[in-house]
């Protein structure tokens, strides 16, 4: 079950944004791999158990949260392929790993996003 959290939680500003369309050297449109922000809203941000990757032969910490948002038209639109960016430190950006709805009341959503992992 959901656990009940009102607006007051929802305290960091997070950019959401998704990876633009570029066109090709004959003008058609293509996926690019820059991240443009496509709108910005609030979140709560809820710690969850950390763990250590070997990457490149070298240990890396990640840290997963839960993000949980309101629902809106917006963030309806977001899927894994998207990424969050902290406003305030754009030096944390976070992968998104799942979507759901907890409450199937469409009121929240939450996502499993991933600190520490290259997009």
């Amino acid at each position: 079950m959901a656990r009940k959290s009102g607006a007051g939680g929802l305290r960091q500003r997070m950019l959401f944004q998704a990876k633009g369309m570029g066109p090709d050297e004959y003008g058609n449109p293509i996926p690019s791999d820059v991240f443009a922000t496509v709108f910005e809203d609030y979140a709560e941000l809820v710690p969850r158990l950390g763990g250590e990757s070997v990457m490149a032969s070298r240990l890396q910490g990640i840290q997963p949260y839960t993000a949980r948002v309101r629902s809106s038209p917006n963030t309806r639109q977001v899927t894994t392929a998207w990424r969050l960016v902290d406003a305030r430190n754009d030096k944390r950006v976070f992968n998104i790993k799942a979507i759901s709805d907890p409450d199937q009341k469409n009121q929240y959503l939450e996502m499993l996003i991933v600190d520490g992992e290259p997009s």
